[in-house]
C-alpha cells in the first residue's frame, strides 16, 4: 500500500487522493471494529478487555474469527515496534484463562459456538500504519498465527488495508502431513481418482498467492488470506465441494458444477458452492478459485 496511489476521475480529469494516517489511534479502532467482520472475518465480542489486575492488561479488540479461532486485534497510529511483542503478551494470558473466553463467546454468540472453539490455531492481527522489517522477521520466529495488516486513510471515505505479513501458527498440520490425511481419507472409500483431486486442489489454492494459509477443521479446511476464500469438504464418494467467496450473482452458473447456497447451511464460509468430480472440473473452477483469493 505504500506504492499504491488512488485517483478520483472526473469527466476534467484525474486528482490523487492522498493517503493518510489516523488522526488518533481509536479512529481506526472504532472503525474496525463497527465493521470487524467485514474488514477481517472476525465477529468482535469485546472492545478494550480487561485481563484483570495481576496480568494488568488492556486487549484492544477481543473476538473470534470465521473458523471459531480465537482473535486478537491491536491496533498502532504508526509504525511502533512493540506491537507484535504486546499482542504476543495477550495470547499468552488467553492461552491461560480459556475459560473466561469461552464463558464470553457464550454470553455473546451462544453455548453451541463456545463448544465449537478451535484452540489449535488462535490469531493475533495487529493494524498499523506500517510494520518494520524486523516486526516482518519476528512473526517468521514465533509459533503463532500472525497477521500484519497495514491501513491507510484515503480521504474521509475510503481506508485501505494491505496484509503485509500472514503467518501460520505451528500447531497447524504440515502441508505433507495435511495431503497425506486428505490423500488416505479419500483412499480409504473413494479411489485414487479423489486422492488426485484432492491434492490438486490443495496445490491449486494454497498456489495463489504468498500469505495463503491452511486451518483445519473436521468439517472442512479452510484457505485464509487474513479472511477465508475457499473451504474444501472431505471428499465424499463421487465429488469434492468447495465453498467460496466468490459472489454467486456474479457468476453463470452450471446445474452440476456451481450452485448458489446464500442462506443455506453446509460447513465452511462462502456462498458459492462448487462440485469438483474430475481433473477438467478443476480448471474450469480456477477462474472461481482467482476471484475469491481477490475478494477476500
Amino acid at each position: 500500500m505504500s506504492g499504491l496511489k488512488l485517483f478520483h476521475t472526473t469527466k476534467s480529469g484525474v486528482t490523487e487522493i492522498t493517503p493518510r494516517l489516523a488522526e488518533v489511534e481509536a479512529d481506526v479502532q472504532n472503525l474496525i471494529e463497527a465493521h470487524m467482520e467485514t474488514m477481517l472475518g472476525v465477529r468482535l465480542l469485546a472492545s478494550e478487555y480487561s485481563t484483570g489486575p495481576v496480568h494488568g492488561g488492556r486487549i484492544d479488540s477481543l473476538g473470534i474469527d470465521e473458523n471459531n479461532a480465537p482473535a486478537i486485534v491491536e491496533y498502532k497510529r504508526g509504525t511502533d515496534a512493540g506491537v507484535v511483542h504486546q499482542g504476543l503478551f495477550y495470547m499468552a494470558w488467553l492461552m491461560d484463562h480459556k475459560d473466561a473466553f469461552r464463558h464470553l463467546v457464550r454470553d455473546r454468540l451462544g453455548a453451541a459456538v463456545a463448544a465449537q472453539v478451535l484452540w489449535s490455531a488462535p490469531r493475533l492481527i495487529c493494524v498499523a500504519g506500517d510494520f518494520t522489517r524486523y516486526d516482518v522477521h519476528a512473526v517468521r520466529e514465533h509459533r503463532r498465527s500472525i497477521d500484519l495488516v497495514r491501513y491507510r486513510f484515503f480521504g474521509n471515505e475510503h481506508i485501505g488495508l494491505e496484509t503485509v505479513a500472514s503467518v501460520s501458527g505451528g500447531t497447524q498440520a504440515p502441508r505433507r502431513a495435511r495431503r497425506q490425511a486428505v490423500a488416505q481419507a479419500a483412499a480409504d472409500v473413494r479411489g485414487a481418482s479423489m486422492v488426485e483431486l484432492a491434492n490438486a486442489v490443495d496445490e491449486a489454492l494454497l498456489g495463489l498467492g504468498d500469505g495463503v494459509n491452511c486451518v483445519e477443521r473436521k468439517q472442512y479446511r479452510a484457505y485464509q488470506r487474513l479472511r477465508n476464500f475457499a473451504c474444501v469438504c472431505p471428499p465424499q464418494r463421487s465429488k469434492l465441494l468447495v465453498y467460496l467467496k466468490a459472489d454467486p450473482k456474479e457468476v453463470d452458473l452450471v446445474p452440476g458444477f456451481t450452485r448458489d447456497v446464500t442462506g443455506l447451511g453446509h460447513h465452511g464460509t462462502g456462498d458459492l458452492e462448487v462440485q469438483l468430480r474430475t481433473p477438467r472440473d478443476l480448471e474450469r473452477a480456477l477462474d472461481l478459485f482467482r476471484a475469491s483469493y481477490a475478494a477476500a
